[in-house]
């Protein structure tokens, strides 16, 4: 029997932490033209060279507008010139910039100046996209979600991970740019192997893409999408799974529901089910095995800093000059 899609991207991403480098998040949107239209269920970010002078900025994920603003390491602008787009996105990015401690302010004759505490660095590398159907028997939009994922190419490598036989039938539907994984997962010591069906092509990240927006009886509608706009939802793609990483998920109330270990991950199993639960969606009242209990203490930031180069508190690099931090 396969597992619930849930527990295996949990375990699928556990074990990407732990054998391979980088960055590991997953639910992310990755529309351009559609910026809901296609959500890839992992994302695994490959380090550039300058990897820890990103860890060492923020644990946060920075604005799309604060990066492409104005703002440099230089001398602290007026917060407003500084940004070429509407007031209020400017406003908010540069609140959020000074908050998590990209952006540092001084003020002058009752005016906001700022600066960039550290010049955004070239941090990360290739980004693989990897589509969970642990069931090939229901591939759902599977065809059209890889389809999509090859002519837009907004990442380096796309792949397909399953429980599932892989049959020749298999391959024929799925574009032939995609990886193949397919994955062993053993329960008795909550382990995943990962048997490699079809290497990934490397895809077109530096030309223009097709993005499909919708189908029709005979007719798809697409936007083209120009490769410096891929350039700025890469960006923006490895800049979001920096801050939200993949242990978004919740422990549910219940005395049914305990931590375990997963691939050196905590996740929520139910004695009661026999799985591992998504607390949002399958537990609660309504549930047959559902006991009342105190949600158990796991502390999922401090689990990921100590699988990972990722830093919850980094030194940051905000200066320490006369007058410059009276104001934050």
């Amino acid at each position: 029997m396969t597992a619930s899609e849930f527990a295996f991207e949990l375990e699928l991403c556990a074990h990407l932490e732990r054998r391979r480098s980088g960055i590991v998040a997953r639910q992310l949107g990755a529309g351009i033209a559609d910026p809901g239209g296609r959500i890839l269920d992992i994302v695994r970010v490959e380090p550039g060279p300058s990897f820890d002078d990103r860890i060492a900025i923020t644990s946060e994920s920075i604005p799309e507008a604060a990066i492409e603003s104005a703002v440099g390491t230089g001398s602290a602008r007026y917060w407003k010139s500084a940004f070429d787009c509407h007031p209020d996105r400017a406003r908010r990015a540069t609140e959020r910039a000074l908050e998590i401690g990209f952006f540092e302010r001084e003020r002058r004759t009752g005016r906001e100046y700022v600066r960039q505490v550290a010049r955004y660095p070239d941090w990360y590398g290739r980004l693989v996209g990897i589509e969970n159907k642990p069931d090939l028997g229901r591939p759902g939009d599977l065809e059209a979600q890889l389809r999509t994922d090859v002519s837009l190419a907004l990442v380096d490598e796309a792949i397909l991970a399953t429980e599932s036989y892989v049959t020749r039938a298999h391959l024929n539907r799925i574009p032939d740019e995609v990886g193949v994984w397919r994955v062993h997962r053993d329960d008795s010591n909550a382990t995943v192997e990962i048997e490699v069906v079809r290497e990934p092509e490397s895809l077109p990240v530096d030309e223009p893409g097709i993005e499909p927006l919708e189908y029709r009886p005979g007719r798809t509608d697409v936007a083209v999408v120009d490769p410096e706009a891929k350039a700025r939802a890469r960006r923006r793609l490895a800049e979001r799974a920096y801050g939200k990483g993949w242990r978004t998920y919740e422990f549910p109330g219940c005395g049914s529901c305990r931590a375990v270990d997963a691939e050196g991950a905590t996740v929520p199993d139910c004695t009661w089910k026999g799985r591992v639960v998504n607390a949002n969606s399958d537990c609660g009242p309504a549930c047959d095995g559902y006991e009342p209990a105190t949600v158990p203490e796991v502390d999922l930031e401090r689990e990921r800093d100590r699988q990972t180069a990722w830093d919850p508190d980094p030194p940051g690099k905000r200066r320490r000059q006369s007058g410059l931090d009276r104001f934050g």
